[in-house]
């Protein structure tokens, strides 16, 4: 039983490694995104805000 357990073991183990890259990587285009067009934004808020 246990020799059958083990593949599901290492897939979940896979799965979870697979989650944290996805989860950086979409960390890492959010950081970019924000300090790409960050300036760019809070320029059209503050055009907007005064008119």
């Amino acid at each position: 039983m246990s020799v059958l357990a083990a593949p599901k073991r290492d897939e979940e183990g896979a799965t979870a490694v697979e989650y944290a890259l996805v989860i950086g990587l979409v960390s890492l285009v959010v950081v970019a995104a924000v300090a790409l067009f960050g300036p760019k934004i809070e320029t059209f808020v503050n055009g907007v805000s005064f008119s």
